[in-house]
């Protein structure tokens, strides 16, 4: 899909440069999956002190292989 975008050019190269990428379509799509991450980082994020635990599990004994 073909997206025209008004991307300030000093942004852009500075992108660029920082990333070491081949391309301005480089940069944005690094860009892109990194803002994507993060977002997702946050929404887990919200789930600490959520989730219940066992606090008798013994994870070295999980860790046996008997």
């Amino acid at each position: 899909m073909a997206t025209n975008l008004d991307i300030p050019p000093k942004l852009l190269t500075e992108a660029v440069r920082l990333g070491k990428h081949k391309s301005k379509k480089a940069a944005v799509e690094q860009a892109l999956v990194e803002y994507i991450n993060r977002r997702k980082q946050q929404g887990i994020l919200k789930q600490f002190g959520t989730v219940d635990y066992d606090e008798d599990y013994d994870y070295k004994k999980a860790r046996s292989r008997n």
